[in-house]
């Protein structure tokens, strides 16, 4: 079955960062397209980041633009988001997930921006 495993939240100061994984496994993790969400306390999901299957194209949300990085390696089936300047407002559990919209996620990872 499916697993998306992520790691490296936290707790950061603002203008910090933070590299967040994710581990694929049950799938075919190097022909498959990944993204981001995210979901703030009290808010719903929102999408941060996509990737192709081949890293050769991502796309961000503008909250994230400039700031983020998602990138993956298809040898690792591991997703990264590399996340700098991170601010109060980026607070919130993160997953990956196979979709844009977070139906199919992991169980997440908590990052606090908070000083």
């Amino acid at each position: 079955q499916v697993q998306l495993v992520e790691s490296g939240g936290g707790l950061v100061q603002p203008g910090g960062s933070l590299k967040l994984s994710c581990a694929a496994s049950g799938f075919t993790f190097s022909t498959s397209w990944m993204y981001w969400v995210r979901q703030a306390p009290g808010k719903g999901l929102e999408w941060v980041s996509l990737i192709s299957s081949t890293g050769s194209g991502t796309a961000y949300a503008d909250s994230g633009k400039g700031r983020f990085t998602i990138s993956r390696d298809n040898a690792k089936s591991t997703l990264y988001l590399q996340m700098n300047t991170l601010k109060p407002e980026d607070t919130a559990r993160y997953y990956c997930a196979r979709d844009r919209n977070g139906s199919i996620r992991g169980q997440g990872t908590q990052v606090t921006v908070s000083s």
